[in-house]
């Protein structure tokens, strides 16, 4: 079956490749959810001057609203307006001569201007001026059946709620349904989108993020990678983190393509750690990705002196987003897409505990954590993964999230107290395959890095009721 495309690919990939075409699509959100927006993407995306596009608008969007603000975006395209684009309101002829009007107007349209593409915005002002239920559904039966046998790919955009809009006429003839909507957390709005019906072809179920710019609607298919069950590899190769002690207590460093979990509270070295774990990568010549949601540049050239600043450059790029206004979907196709572009072998993501604050709630969270490790491993990445925990003298509880169970290595660091002097301390609490040091060593940070010393004689905190959420502060 031959499909349409939006121009947005991530758009295409959630619809099995595209909408079928030749088909009726019914666009369906509260308003300000961007279904004119989406509209008229497919709408110059489609349109040429051999095979024109209609936009007919009705009573609630008016004509010249839509003009003025689509030019706005950055896919409308002037000189198409009135040659391969087509706009023209349906209210003048609905208030003289109603539905059959309308019905009779539209089929004048499409005869005379044989255009690939119609939308009607808004289809669902339509229904009050039917004189009965029955009258609305056979002018909606009536219309369809008109526009099915041509070549035209038809859309009608409305209010609808997703719902309601199943049990309705408009729902009953539609060869799809994409349905959109907002939800507010906080002081945060996130917009998701499901596709609720799609004839003749497969697509990707549940809700998918999507972001409205002015270059129009983005879309992130929901992150849901099965389990990979082709056979394994078995990886032996070891690389170091950079810092000899921690190597020997990981029996060698850790596996290639393995996810390692850095918690400790501020302050504990977790940042310092992770930039080591790059410089050895850029000895290597192994190219890595830092995903920051805390650090921007600034900070990050005063961690390391210039000398080894210098080594990362060129080998590692920074990829920093700001965790007020994030998207866990769209920045997790951020990461990948940095990691595929640069071909890196290293990723570290710094941190997980706002990339947690930034999900609207703990399973989606967790359903993207363990879908991105699945993908990384597939990829052959090496990741490095920090966590903070709540500051306290003493080592972190571990976190009540099934992140800890997608790690391979497991590395704890926190503080004691000795005498008026604060310790750094470090654990590996776990390391898949590998009979790692089971000590909590002092570590220190100095003008060389990090270096691990003696096992520390640890002082025993009071017992916490209940364990960490992931990213509690």
């Amino acid at each position: 079956m031959d499909r349409i495309k939006s121009g947005e690919r991530r758009l295409d990939e959630i619809l099995g490749g595209g909408i079928p075409a030749n088909s009726i699509t019914l666009i369906a959100g509260a308003p300000g959810t961007g279904k004119t927006m989406l509209a008229q993407q497919y709408l110059f995306h489609l349109a040429t001057p051999e095979r024109p596009a209609l936009y007919l608008t009705t009573t609630s969007e008016p004509l010249d609203k839509v003009v003025r603000f689509g030019q706005e975006l950055t896919f409308f395209e002037a000189a198409k307006v009135g040659t391969a684009v087509i706009y023209e309101s349906l209210a003048p002829v609905l208030a003289a001569d109603g539905l059959r009007g309308v019905s009779e107007r539209v089929h004048r349209l499409v005869r005379d201007a044989r255009p690939s593409m119609l939308v009607i915005d808004s289809f669902k002002a339509f229904a009050p001026y039917a004189s009965s239920p029955l009258v609305y559904r056979e002018f909606v039966s009536e219309l369809a059946n008109r526009l099915s046998p041509l070549a035209i790919n038809v859309f009608w955009v409305g209010e609808y709620a997703p719902e309601e809009i199943l049990g309705l006429t408009e729902g009953a003839v539609a060869d799809a349904i994409i349905g959109l909507r907002s939800t507010a957390s906080g002081q945060r709005t996130a917009r998701y989108l499901q596709v609720l019906k799609l004839r003749g072809g497969d697509f990707l179920p549940g809700e998918h993020a999507y972001r409205l710019s002015a270059a129009g609607l983005s879309a992130f298919p929901r992150l849901a990678d099965p389990v990979d069950a082709t056979p394994a590899d078995v990886v032996s190769e070891r690389l170091s983190t950079g810092i000899a002690g921690l190597d020997s207590m990981l029996a060698g460093g850790v596996y290639r393509g393995s996810t390692t979990l850095v918690v400790g509270p501020s302050g504990a070295g977790k940042t310092v750690l992770a930039l080591e774990f790059l410089e050895a990568g850029a000895e290597r010549g192994s190219r890595g990705v830092f995903a920051s949601l805390q650090e921007n540049a600034s900070q990050l050239a005063r961690v390391l002196d210039p000398a080894r600043h210098a080594r990362l450059t060129g080998f590692v790029r920074l990829h920093r987003r700001s965790p007020v206004d994030v998207y866990i979907d769209e920045w997790v196709y951020d990461v990948l897409t940095a990691v595929e572009e640069t071909g890196a072998q290293l990723l570290v993501i710094d941190s997980l505990s706002d990339l947690r604050i930034a999900s609207p709630d703990l399973k989606r969270f967790e359903e993207y954590a363990y879908s991105l490790t699945q993908r990384l491993a597939q990829l052959g990445t090496t990741t490095v993964m920090t966590l903070e925990s709540p500051p306290s003298l003493g080592f972190a509880d571990m976190p009540a999230s099934t992140i800890s169970h997608l790690s391979d290595n497991i590395i704890l660091l926190g503080y004691q107290l000795n005498g008026s002097t604060v310790e750094r301390g470090i654990h590996v609490l776990k390391s898949r395959a590998s009979g790692h040091d089971q000590q909590i060593r002092e570590m220190t940070i100095g003008g060389d890095g990090i270096e691990i010393g003696d096992p520390l004689a640890v002082s025993v905190p009071p017992v916490r009721s209940g364990a960490v959420a992931a990213g509690e502060r």
